[in-house]
């Protein structure tokens, strides 16, 4: 249920915590990287979205994606108004496993749940399949640990025979501080991202994989955009890993982030070496700065290819028009030392 469309911030907040207090077992942590400037909340599954550990102060007493703005207090970008955030395998296009706090759900069962100050481990398998397992490992991200978390994300297969057309959903819904429910979303790497099966704006659509869903704007559908909005949206990225056999494993990398502007979001999209991501920026001047903070969504190993250079590598276009200057100055020196 959406907050700015359905219900209130109330409403919301006493569901949740009585959700969380009849599931007061569950496994879950929320993590906090080093430089105390980015928070994910670990649900056991592997999804995000929790009140254990919460440290956010807009989205009653749950904690998903958050980033610490310069009053000190961490806000979050994924749980407020709708826990809509997501994971989704399915195999063989018949038998699939899902986990999304609002969107359901179903067919996983839990191996293990582990977590420390900085990271946390979800290991889980298909309750249909049961040799078909997933695990989410999150942690600092390798080069941009100030912005970003990463997930290693292995799907493996532990069954007797081979198993075809492996999916993988990541949804989730921006809800972006200041202006939450009115945000700006951006999609880039869709054209090159050749495991990508499908992708578009809509972060409350299933995590089941073996479902269709088009887009809250269907401009937006398995295509790049950039700054639409605003509106109350997200991302949602579906891939297709093809056939992992028996005893084999695909892994691949899910990131989660924010920075306190475009720029150095986009310079840790680049340090990271991201294939496909989204941002999200507030409505109220985020789309042109990224400030006060820009949210960040991302893969790599997904059969793409960086989609942001490192800060200090110049672009293609750039690597082009300096090659072509010192041509010129090549042939300007041979032409000089030819007139001597």
């Amino acid at each position: 249920m959406k907050l700015s469309k359905r219900t209130s911030i109330a409403t919301i907040a006493a569901a949740a915590a009585f959700f969380f207090a009849a599931g007061a077992a569950q496994a879950a942590a929320t993590i906090i990287n080093p430089a105390g400037t980015v928070a994910l909340g670990v649900n056991d599954l592997g999804h995000l979205n929790t009140s254990v550990g919460s440290v956010t102060s807009n989205a009653g007493g749950i904690t998903g994606l958050a980033y610490r703005f310069a009053d000190g207090s961490f806000r979050d970008a994924t749980a407020p108004g709708c826990l809509c955030e997501g994971w989704g395998v399915s195999v063989n296009g018949t038998t699939a496993g899902y986990a999304n706090v609002a969107g359901g759900t179903a067919g996983l069962g839990l191996t293990s749940f582990a977590s420390t100050a900085t990271t946390a481990t979800s290991s889980v398998f298909m309750t249909a399949l049961s040799g078909l397992k997933v695990t989410h490992a999150y942690s600092p991200a390798n080069n941009a640990p100030g912005a970003l978390f990463k997930a290693v994300v292995t799907i493996t297969n532990d069954t007797a025979a081979a198993v075809n057309n492996v999916k993988y959903v990541r949804v989730m819904d921006w809800d972006v501080p200041p202006t939450e429910f009115s945000e700006f979303v951006t999609i880039k790497g869709t054209a090159t991202t050749t495991l990508l099966e499908r992708s578009h704006n809509d972060g409350f659509a299933s995590s089941n994989p073996l479902l269709n869903s088009g887009g809250i704007d269907p401009t937006t559908l398995n295509v790049d955009f950039t700054d639409n909005g605003p509106t109350d949206h997200g991302a949602y990225f579906r891939f297709n890993f093809g056939t992992i056999a028996a005893g084999a494993s695909y892994t691949f990398t899910t990131f989660y982030g924010a920075a306190g502007t475009e720029a150095d979001a986009l310079a840790a999209i680049g340090a990271e070496s991201i294939e496909l991501y989204s941002l999200g920026q507030s409505s109220s001047g985020g789309q042109i700065t990224g400030s006060p903070a820009t949210f960040i969504f991302g893969f790599a190993g997904v059969g793409g290819t960086p989609v942001e250079p490192p800060i200090g590598v110049p672009e293609p276009g750039s690597l082009a028009l300096a090659g072509l200057a010192l041509a010129g100055l090549g042939f300007a020196r041979r032409r000089k030392a030819s007139a001597v």
